[in-house]
């Protein structure tokens, strides 16, 4: 049984500024709970292809994954999946303007957890969900306090 979780959250910001920032990995750490560094392993800028990686602390277990960018579509949609790591993961970030200055973001992550049982991923995907939310509500209120 795989896991599959989406969230979403209205952002008083433009589309483009909310997509800048959270499309953009490095920012990750400020806005995600659960992560503690991103490192490039391709020369930035973001685009198709870009390997990064990423260490997480979730459920009390530490994460170090590479993600590569899958597909990229500059102020509307960023899907990345692992390309290494122990939860095979694909994680899609879409970004749609309700109006010139409010943003609708949706965060999805989806995949099978290895070594977990169909009884575990029902518990994954709660916590999965209840950090997702954390983390929208982080980023929105980093963005509409600038």
């Amino acid at each position: 049984m795989g896991v599959d979780v989406q969230t979403e959250i209205k952002i008083e910001r433009p589309v483009d500024v909310v997509a800048r920032y959270a499309g953009d990995p490095t920012n990750a750490p400020e806005w995600y709970v659960n992560i503690q560094s991103v490192t490039w392993q391709t020369p930035p800028p973001l685009a198709t292809g870009s390997r990064l990686e990423f260490v997480a602390r979730f459920l009390g277990r530490r994460l170090a994954y590479t993600y590569e960018i899958v597909r990229l579509e500059p102020e509307a949609l960023l899907v990345m999946r692992t390309a290494e790591g122990p939860f095979p993961m694909e994680t899609t970030y879409t970004w749609a303007p309700l109006d010139d200055d409010r943003t609708l973001m949706t965060l999805r992550n989806r995949g099978v957890p290895s070594g977990f049982s169909s009884v575990a991923a029902p518990l994954m995907a709660r916590a999965m969900r209840r950090a997702n939310t954390q983390d929208l509500r982080r980023l929105k209120s980093l963005l509409e306090s600038r």
